[in-house]
Order: C-alpha cells, then structure tokens, then sequence
C-alpha cells in the first residue's frame, strides 16, 4: 500500500475507533450544517430517536445516528430536541413585519413558518390598484421576499377585505356583479399563491356576510384543496349555532374548514364543548375536512369595539359614534355592551392593551374597572370615550376561558397550536402597547406547561401539532418534518428547560430554553444570538 493511501486508511480507521468526526479533505463529502447528538422528533408523530442532521443549502439532506462527515458549521445538540420548525397556522405577525423584520418574537421560540391574513383580514387586495399590480397578493410576497424577513410568511385571503374592497363597510347583501367581482378576487389571490380563505365574521365588514356569499366565494378553494379558515360568527352564547354555520359553509363550498381559535367563551358556555367536538366528527364523519387551532392561554385579544353589538357598527366608525349619540337607542347599545361584559365576569376581566391617544397611554395594561375606578368614571362611559379619542382603535384582552377545556381542544386528534398573536421585539419598533403574551410564549408555553409540568400531551403529540399538522392544513409538502429532502426548517430546544416568560403584565420577554433556530438551512438563532434573516414568502405550494 503507498503511503498516502496506507496514512488515509489508518485516519479514518482511528476515527471510527474513537467516534470522532471524519476530517476534511478525507474523500468524504462535507456538509454546510450538521447538528450533532441530538435527539429527533420529526414531526409525525412516531417515537424520537437519536439521529445527526445535516443541511446543504436549504435542505435536509441526511438523518442518521452517526453522520461521520464534518459540517462547515455544526450545533451541538446532545440532550436536546431536534424538532421540524414549527408552523403557526394563525398569525397575525405582519403587523411589524415590515418595520422590524427580525420577527424575535417568533424565532425566539423555534417557529420558522407563520401564516398571516387571518380573522378575514388580508393585506391585499386592498382596493387600491391601479393596473400595476401593487394591489396583489404576489406584490405582498415579492415585498416579504425583499425583506427578507427572520421567518417564512405565507397569507390566507380576507374575505372581509374582500368585502370591503368591493362592497365597503354597509350591512347589506352584495349585488350578482358584485359577488362575482369578489369571487374573481378571490380566484386571483389563491392563484397569486394564498394559502387558503379567512373570515372574522365577528367583525366587519366581514360580519354582514350571508352564509351563501360565504359559500360562493370558498368554492374557488376546492379544486386547490385549500381550507375556509373562519373565526366564527359567535364564541360563546351562540356558538354551537356558529359551528353548524361554519361547517355548512364548507360543505357547500366543497372545502375543508379550519376553525380558528376555538373556545367555549363566558363560563355559561363552558359546557358545550362536547357538542362542539360531536359537531366535529359528525361532519369529518360525513366527509367535511374539519380541525381547528387554539392558541394556550385563558384570555383573548381583540378589538373594544367587539363588545359593542355588530349593528351599532353598519356603515363605518362614524356612523358608531352617531348611534352612540343618538338618544332612540343609546340606551339599548349600553345594556347590550354591558351584557358582553358581564358574559366574561365583568368589566375587571378587560385589560386594555394598546391606545394612540396620549392622555390614554396610562390604560395600556391595565384593568378597565380599576383603571375607571382611580380615575372616578363608569366603565362603559370611559370605554365609550376611549373608543371615541381614538378613532375607534382601542385594543383590549378579556379573560373568558376554561383551562379544562383549553387542555381538551389542545388534546383533541384534530386540534392544533397556533398563537394569533403579533411579533413582538424587547425594543425596537415591534414593541407596542402592552399586547397579549401569546406573540412572545405560545409555543415554548405548549411545551414548557402542557407538555412538561401539566403533561396534557406527549412530546411527540406536541411537536406534530406545532408542526407537521398546521403545515399540512395549507398546503405546505416541503416544511414542518424532519425528513430529508425537505426544506431545512429546524428548532433545537431543551425539553427540560423550555417555558414562555412573557405574561399579561409584561408580555415583552421572551421564551427560554431554545437553542438554535433554523430558517431555510440559515441559522437565524443560536445561543440567544441572532444571525441572518433567511426567511421567504411562501406561496401555495409551499
């Protein structure tokens, strides 16, 4: 044997004696990324096992329990969890996206994918264009891709944009020509590679949508196999009313549902749940595609003029404030506002999370009872010229829900996490108000609590429905596995450390116990550093 060959045989022999990595330069192929030692979850829900990872480019392109070829860059990640990255399926992380694109937030906790255009609210179309295309959803994700942004962004369609672009804000039904106009919008924007259709039928425009509109302007989902995601027409005194809605609208249209942020709303409304999740399987029974998400918290963000009755708000804020005024109906307006409150407990349980008028500043994060108390005002009529200082745009969290219930829908075969929350930032622009923690802990919270000190669910079970389960409600083939071949989206994480920091009280924190983040093969976190911004805009085929 000549010598060069006799010395490359004994290096690699001593390596495989000693389990050290192969050396460069040794006739083996080298990776761009290996994470080393750790152990895998993949996503589909089948026991972990130890196994290396290794990336080139942006994909997975090796799992095994000893890869001997070194990376450029390799992870340590013995006594950790090798996990898919995790896919929120409701986001709403677009609303900083472009003033802060890090989106620290969401990779501080291992998702690598959000899903925005939610509760029938979309970016485009906006009604604005004017043939050069701007108005569309591929001029949304041509502008993501610029960024580029932390994590991959894709975007359902708001049928209540769609709705407002067409129709406007009046509670009446669509004309034939107009319906077909907002049925070819929606055709175009599934075509321009949303991925599905979403309603927020608790607000408006959105809310003065009939069920056959509705129907008409999914069926363009059916042939893409795309779903109808709706925040329902009610969450609590006529929910289950709202799920048979949801379900005949998916049925009619021939797509699948996604029911977003389920919850039984006001303690009255606790128990229902089993004739929600008998709804449910009536309809998978029956051939309806039928899941729904929720995100792990007992208290839910939205608007202060939800708590105001849906036909106080016919026709825009302005004619709002002229009801208000109006002395016919002032008074029925007041007791039905004061009935939502108290179907939550009252107005102790609404926190008021963000504001732009600056006498208000002081509400942010605060009890409207108390904070009406110290100031000497009744709730509703500081809430009332709250709303009225501020345009309307009072944000506010009510506390609502049911932690056994929340940890059954979580449980469920087809439910699934998501956070409906915002991207959130310690500083920097993505720091505002004082919003719901959900956009700083949803995910590290299913771990750290659910998984771990609650054990409500598997580690397994947990990381499917973090993962490959929302993943496969919008289409996207190539993400939220650990499987080579597919693109190389990846969160390490410590099972026996990770938890959410962020609260109700300082939501600005972010989770603890991940180790490295990985975006489209792209490191975007390791060791609480940052790296680059390696994310995409994805279309409707992922």
């Amino acid at each position: 044997m000549k010598r060069r060959s006799f010395l490359t045989h004994s290096a690699i022999g001593a390596l495989a004696l000693t389990g050290a990595p192969a050396l460069i330069g040794l006739g083996r192929r080298d990776h761009g990324l290996v994470l080393r030692g750790g152990t895998v979850i993949d996503g589909s829900g089948r026991p972990r096992f130890a196994a290396d990872v290794a990336v080139d480019g942006d994909r997975i392109v090796r799992v095994a329990p000893r890869i001997r070829e070194r990376g450029t860059r390799e992870i340590d990640c013995r006594g950790l969890i090798v996990a898919p990255g995790f896919v929120d399926i409701h986001s709403h992380g677009d609303g900083t996206l472009f003033d802060d694109p890090m989106m620290e937030s969401i990779v501080r906790q291992g998702v690598t994918t959000i899903v925005v255009g939610a509760d029938g609210s979309s970016r485009a179309p906006s009604g604005n264009d004017e043939g050069d295309g701007t108005d569309s959803v591929r001029a949304v994700l041509e502008r993501i891709n610029a960024l580029p942004p932390g994590a991959n962004v894709g975007t359902c369609v708001g049928l209540g944009t769609v709705r407002g672009v067409v129709v406007g804000q009046d509670d009446r039904p669509a004309s034939a020509a107009e319906l077909a106009r907002m049925v070819a919008l929606v055709e175009q924007a599934l075509a321009e590679g949303a991925l599905g259709a979403s309603t927020g039928l608790e607000y408006t425009p959105g809310a003065f949508a009939s069920r056959e509109e509705l129907i008409a302007l999914c069926r363009p989902l059916a042939a893409r196999r795309l779903n109808y995601h709706t925040h329902m027409r009610n969450e609590d005194d006529q929910l289950l009313e709202a799920v048979d809605e949801s379900i005949a609208i998916a049925r009619g249209a021939g797509c699948g549902l996604q029911i977003s942020h389920l919850k039984t709303q006001g303690p009255r409304n606790w128990g229902k749940l089993d004739a929600v999740f008998a709804r449910v399987a009536e309809a998978r029974a029956a051939g309806v595609d039928v899941a729904f998400d929720r995100y792990p918290y007992l208290a839910y963000q939205t608007g202060l003029t939800n708590l105001f009755p849906v036909w106080t708000r016919d026709g825009g804020i302005d004619r709002f404030f002229a009801r208000l005024d109006d002395p016919a109906i002032a008074g029925r307006i007041r007791t039905e506002a004061q009935g939502r409150a108290e179907l939550i407990g009252g107005w102790q349980n609404v926190q008021i999370t963000s504001v732009s008028a600056r006498e208000d500043k002081l509400a942010e994060g605060q009890r409207l009872a108390a904070y009406a108390q110290s100031l000497g005002q009744d709730p509703y009529e500081l809430a009332v010229a709250m709303l009225r200082r501020n345009n309307g745009s009072v944000g506010m969290i009510g506390f609502a829900m049911s932690e056994e219930n929340l940890e059954r829908i979580l449980q469920h075969e087809w439910g699934m996490m998501a956070s409906d929350g915002g991207s959130l930032a310690v500083s920097g622009p993505a720091r505002r108000g004082v919003p719901h923690p959900r956009g700083a802990g949803s995910f590290a919270r299913v771990l750290g609590r659910y998984v771990r000190e609650r054990r409500a669910l598997t580690l397994e079970q947990a990381v499917r429905k973090l993962s490959a389960l929302p993943a496969s409600r919008v289409g996207i083939r190539d993400r939220g596995r650990i499987a080579e071949g597919l693109l190389a989206d990846v969160a390490v994480f410590d099972a026996d450390r990770v938890i959410d920091r962020a609260d109700f009280a300082n939501p600005f924190q972010y989770a603890e116990g991940f180790k490295a983040t990985i975006v489209n093969g792209g490191v975007a976190l390791v060791d609480g550093e940052r790296g680059r911004r390696t994310g995409r805009a994805i279309g409707g085929t992922g």
